[in-house]
């Protein structure tokens, strides 16, 4: 049996196309190894031969993106501590800001009167400036009766607070009554109504 003959260029068949595939590529890499960066292709022919052809086409670098300087992002963080500020100054302002200011006092009650022992619901209205705060008072009677100083607190964005009397009757006949909400503080002021109790024996 003959031993094969190795090509000779002098050949007429003899042709780079019909060389191996690893006269090309070269021994397969090792599987687990990855390239840095490829910088081009180098074509070879025949064996032993070393000298790299240059590539059909010229090969550039690909710009590399370098990433944009924080400019945007400290605006951004810049508007978030701005309305962080407003709400948090907002807020104090609501808690430590000027306390509430009474603006008027009326008291008011049904002017039929109460019927036979009954009572009169006699109403306080105070108009404020909506700001959280404490109201203190009394109420004065015209039968010389006097209630003790009360406290009222007023809560932030209310401004009106109901302050009630309830003042009962008993027996028969016509009796007039007044009665005077004293504003004590945050301001002194005072208010009153009269009224009439009947009752028919």
């Amino acid at each position: 049996m003959s031993e094969p003959r190795a090509p000779h260029a002098d050949d007429e068949e003899y042709s780079a196309t019909v060389l191996g595939s690893h006269w090309f590529t070269g021994p397969p890499p090792p599987a687990d190894a990855a390239p840095d960066r490829v910088e081009g292709s180098v074509l070879r022919f025949g064996p032993g031969v070393t000298a790299a052809m240059p590539a059909p086409f010229p090969l550039v670098a690909a710009p590399v993106a370098r990433p944009a300087r924080g400019g945007g992002g400290l605006r951004r963080y810049t508007l978030a501590l701005v309305v962080l500020a407003l709400v948090l100054g907002y807020l104090g302002w609501q808690r430590f800001g000027p306390s509430v200011e009474v603006r008027d006092v009326r008291v008011s009650t049904d002017p039929q009167g109460p019927g036979c022992d009954a009572a009169a619901d006699v109403v306080a209205f105070v108009s404020t400036n909506g700001r959280p705060g404490t109201l203190v008072y009394r109420w004065v009677r015209s039968d010389g009766t006097s209630s003790q100083e009360l406290t009222e607190r007023v809560p932030s964005g209310r401004d009106q607070a109901a302050l009630h009397l309830l003042w009962t009757f008993h027996g028969t006949g016509s009796h007039p009554a007044k009665a005077e909400l004293q504003l004590i503080e945050p301001v002194r002021r005072t208010a009153s109504v009269e009224f009439t109790y009947r009752c028919r024996p």
